[in-house]
């Protein structure tokens, strides 16, 4: 992604900044909808991954729908040119506000979480003068292999609707005039590669819609989220997520009647390859038995290492030479929290060099903040240089 090329038409912006490479964004959602067409699938893309309007341009034009979780990504949605059918608002607590906006908006589908929330969204459908097309969002007691803080599917998040309301779901539906439930939805986490989990999600979905079934109740669409993970570790060998291989499992597995539609809710594996974070070096100090590169980006740009231990390859942009030295590469903000890598393997590292964090563009930006009255990283897209 990045040369000596790239880099020269680069320097002279101030750092940190986030970088977007749109033809690989283009490509990658070029890739997902091709290999969601062999089945027939929808994807609608999840604004919390990126909610950047170049960014959702790209994916409305590509053809997708749109998985919003406020309604703030609602309007965005909107803003970008999504037409309130593509629509779907998730979110285990959205405010009576936002569901009386979504609603007034008319949108193709709300996922629901709760018994309680289907009440209250009923009764605000009858206060305004609308019926509001749901989707039960189950829980199916799935775990996954992934770190903790992102999965949703199994019994003890707060994610879905628990087996044990099941009955008390059922008994209630009669009773609410003013939502038609139309879907079952589940989604089991983030960041999942290991194939036998959504294989598993798919077993236990398929028995809990032929329980729902044997109820009486029947399904126009069958939503499976997303989660699909990317590689953080080796990027460049593969920019693109495996999209073949996780709607393949999820057709081998899924039991889908005739006619019943089947959509999917990706987010990180459509953008986090495309974007970058790029940072200067402040200062080097040397530990007792650490170096330190002091950078000016910091977890207010990117927040997932300090969040999630997560990993991101971090490289020297000026100095891309053999590896020989490992550093903590850490930010300038007052916690101890507030660092991108540790023990990084680069080169000899010095003051003014530029370094590049990797598979950013998903959950970067998105969730950056103002911490210690930092100024926000600005975002510089591939057709701007």
């Amino acid at each position: 992604m990045f040369d000596q090329t790239l880099l020269s038409k680069l320097k002279g912006r101030p750092t940190p900044f986030f970088y977007y490479d749109l033809a690989l964004l283009e490509t990658t959602l070029g890739t997902a909808q091709a290999e969601a067409g062999r089945y027939g699938y929808h994807i609608h893309y999840a604004l919390k991954a990126n909610a950047n309007l170049p960014i959702l341009a790209k994916v409305q034009k590509a053809g997708l729908g749109a998985d919003c979780v406020s309604i703030g990504e609602v309007n965005r949605a909107l803003a970008a040119g999504f037409a309130p059918g593509q629509i779907v608002f998730a979110g285990v607590g959205k405010t009576d506000r936002e569901l009386v906006a979504a609603l007034q908006a008319e949108i193709f589908c709300f996922n629901v979480e709760s018994v309680q929330e289907l009440q209250v969204l009923d009764q605000l459908a009858a206060q305004v003068g609308k019926t509001a097309t749901v989707a039960l969002r189950i829980n199916p007691n799935v775990e996954v292999n992934t770190h903790k803080y992102i999965t949703t599917g199994s019994a003890e998040n707060k994610f879905g609707i628990p087996p044990r309301d099941f009955a008390a779901l059922v008994a209630l539906l009669p009773s609410l005039t003013h939502v038609r439930v139309r879907g079952l939805h589940s989604h089991i986490g983030s960041q999942i590669r290991d194939m036998d989990n959504f294989k598993q999600t798919c077993l236990k979905f398929n028995e809990m819609r032929q329980w729902f079934e044997q109820q009486g109740l029947s399904f126009a669409y069958l939503n499976l989220g997303g989660g699909l993970g990317v590689d953080y570790h080796q990027p460049d060998d593969q920019p693109v997520a495996d999209f073949a291989h996780y709607f393949a499992t999820m057709h081998q597995y899924l039991q889908v009647v005739p006619g019943q539609e089947v959509h999917f809710e990706l987010g990180r594996s459509l953008v986090a390859q495309c974007g970058s974070l790029v940072t200067q070096v402040l200062y080097t100090k040397q530990g007792e038995a650490k170096n330190f590169a002091v950078v000016d980006a910091a977890m207010t740009e990117l927040i997932r290492p300090a969040l999630y231990q997560a990993y991101h390859r971090i490289e020297n942009l000026s100095h891309p030479g053999a590896a020989t030295t490992q550093y903590d590469v850490v930010g300038p903000v007052c916690e101890s929290s507030d660092f991108l890598g540790k023990d990084v393997p680069m080169p000899l590292t010095e003051r003014g060099h530029w370094l590049v964090v990797r598979t950013a563009g998903a959950y970067g930006q998105v969730m950056a903040s103002n911490y210690n009255l930092r100024d926000l990283a600005e975002a510089v897209y591939s057709d701007q240089v």
